[in-house]
């Protein structure tokens, strides 16, 4: 895709002609189509503005791709979605009525983080990219773009998969003392104690992942991605999500962090996830000691076997040195990424199901190889 064609706007037009239609569906359906922890801190009139903005950008971005491009296909797709959410009420519609429903979807989740990351990531990729040839409609994109989609529709599921074990095994333990020192710490104090220790737990069973090769099976998805960018983190096995999630859950509900706290480091953790995939050159300079870049990510999923188990780490590089992991060549990015050694199947269905029916030929757990 290249400025001008008219491509870019139709793809643009029919990603905000399908965010206008869902919001409009989460009016309709509240209790099926929005999360309800999410519903009370919800400021309707600041949604219903967002909601016309979507519209109106996929209508002008439909108007310049209908000018531009000569097949016409994206732009009338992008204009007609646009166009259903408008007969369906548009921004002024008026909510329906909620009630208990014992199932539901995040439809809310995927519609505002889609909204929020893609502003802050894909400019970011535009402006300052990497890998310049690396398209956004690489030859995996669906794939992962089923990923974000999957994972934000269903995180309410995976939320209680995760938290009930340890609210199972740890709520009758007492555990008041540490409880209550936890509780005295300043605010940001306690989400600097929760963002460290998730990532120490993180890092061993990141590591665990690599290490065990029935545990590898699943990890590998994520490892087989060759296109980084904002997406491709979303590319997550379930059980590799839930097994990972479910045991760094545990010590931050055992400590007793206020849900506030816990509400931030998840904000943080996302957020910091995404950026480590972009494809992005933005440099940290000395912070890159103490904060994981981009950079020192793109390494963990280098297809160079000097690399293979290590930057295990999800926010601070220096566990990784604490444990000799670390690995980032200065001012070096890695040339190729991805499974090289390895034929792995193509697609969300197929990936979810491969693990569990055979030993996909992924090679050697990356984490078995020392480069010492």
């Amino acid at each position: 895709m290249r400025i001008g064609e008219g491509r870019i706007s139709g793809a643009l037009s029919i990603v905000f002609g399908s965010i206008s239609l869902g919001g409009v569906l989460c009016f309709l359906f509240p209790e099926f189509l929005t999360t309800p922890e999410f519903r009370a801190e919800y400021d309707v009139p600041a949604l219903r503005h967002v909601l016309a903005a979507c519209i109106f950008t996929a209508y002008g971005f439909a108007v310049r791709s209908l000018i531009a491009n000569s097949t016409k296909r994206s732009g009338l797709w992008g204009a007609s979605l646009a166009t259903l959410a408008l007969a369906l009420g548009g921004a002024g519609i008026e909510a329906g009525a909620v009630e208990s429903s014992p199932f539901f979807i995040s439809l809310d989740w995927l519609l505002l983080d889609l909204i929020g990351m893609a502003l802050v990531f894909v400019p970011l990729e535009l402006f300052f990219p990497k890998r310049p040839k690396q398209t956004k409609f690489h030859p995996e994109w669906k794939t992962d773009l089923a990923y974000f989609i999957m994972a934000h529709l269903f995180v309410q599921g995976v939320a209680i998969a995760t938290q009930e074990p340890a609210r199972i095994f740890f709520s009758n333990v007492s555990l008041g003392g540490l409880r209550d020192g936890v509780a005295d710490l300043p605010y940001l104090a306690q989400v600097l104690l929760a963002v460290f220790t998730a990532d120490l737990v993180q890092y061993w069973m990141h590591r665990l992942f690599h290490s065990v090769p029935y545990l590898w099976r699943f990890h590998a998805v994520h490892h087989s991605t060759r296109s980084m960018d904002w997406l491709a983190g979303s590319r997550q096995h379930f059980v590799d999500v839930v097994g990972t999630r479910m045991v760094v859950y545990l010590p931050l509900y055992v400590m007793g962090f206020a849900p506030e706290v816990l509400y931030t480091y998840v904000a943080i953790v996302a957020t910091h996830a995404v950026m480590n995939h972009t494809n992005t050159r933005l440099r940290y300079g000395f912070l890159e000691k103490f904060i994981v870049s981009p950079r020192i990510h793109h390494w963990h999923h280098s297809a160079d076997k000097r690399a293979y188990g290590k930057n295990y780490a999800v926010h601070f590089p220096w566990i990784d040195r604490l444990f000799g992991t670390c690995y980032a060549p200065s001012d070096e990015w890695p040339a190729q990424l991805g499974l090289d050694d390895a034929l792995f199947p193509k697609g969300f269905v197929q990936q979810h199901i491969d693990p569990f029916l055979r030993n996909p030929e992924v090679g050697q757990p990356r984490g078995e190889i020392s480069t010492r």
